[in-house]
């Protein structure tokens, strides 16, 4: 059986605005396979963004072929990429898209409220088990605006798994961060990675972008380098998942 996560095929985005065609995204071709970690990188505007909202099926594509776990997904209907994206997609947002009156339990539940599959009591310790893999179960009851950011992306981080899905989307998850949060927060990615979860993470950041072990650079809508590296975790070294748990 392919461990062919996701494949993309000349995939194409055009955005049309009066009579005005912008061109995202041009032929792109990749795929990641089940347990990879992936980065693209790239300048503002390149289509990088463009590219993770297609990937996590917040958007389609104007041509090509998008299969996510064999199945072509490249045209299905609005409620069926919802299903999908439910299910087998976790994103984590740079602004942490936390809801300010659901406390740090409810925020991460909630995306599980809409699998028919799953009974209360399955989410519950669904919820349990994802704050305790980002040492935040102390906090199940406080609110977003008690967190510091630090906290509030690692509320985010469980959310994105607690549902046990295919892939990771992380769209500049330290964006938002003072460097030490973002190296705690760089340092739960290994983790989880380590652990057997596929990554795929947008970054403008060089030191995030090395903790990936398959670099994808973009420039005008185009891939133009796709390279394996060897992770460099020297900066996890002076902080850990575990230890940063910030006030």
């Amino acid at each position: 059986m392919s461990n062919e996560l996701i494949v993309l095929n000349q995939i194409q985005k055009i955005f049309y605005t009066e009579e005005v065609e912008t061109h995202a995204l041009s032929n792109i071709s990749l795929t990641i396979k089940e347990g990879e970690y992936v980065s693209i990188s790239g300048p503002s505007g390149c289509g990088k963004s463009t590219l993770l909202s297609l990937l996590g099926l917040l958007d389609t594509s104007t041509g090509g072929e998008y299969k996510l776990a064999g199945h072509d997904v490249s045209n299905i209907s609005k409620e069926e990429r919802a299903r999908i994206r439910n299910k087998e997609i976790g994103f984590i947002f740079q602004s942490f898209n936390l809801i300010s009156d659901l406390d740090v339990e409810e925020n991460v539940e909630l995306p599980l409220t809409y699998r028919k599959d799953l009974s209360k009591s399955q989410r519950q310790e669904m919820v349990k088990d994802a704050l305790q893999k980002v040492d935040m179960s102390h906090r199940g009851k406080h609110f977003p605006s008690q967190l510091s950011g630090g906290q509030q992306q690692r509320v985010a981080v469980a959310r994105a798994i607690a549902g046990n899905p295919s892939i990771i989307l992380a769209d500049e998850p330290t964006g938002n961060l003072d460097s030490k949060n973002a190296q705690a927060v760089m340092a739960l990615l290994d983790k989880l990675h380590s652990e057997g979860a596929t990554i795929c993470m947008v970054t403008h950041d060089p030191r995030s972008a090395e903790r990936a072990e398959r670099n994808i650079d973009v420039l005008d809508g185009q891939v133009i380098a796709d390279k394996k590296v060897l992770p460099n975790h020297s900066e996890s070294t002076s902080i850990t998942a575990e230890e940063a748990v910030a006030v």
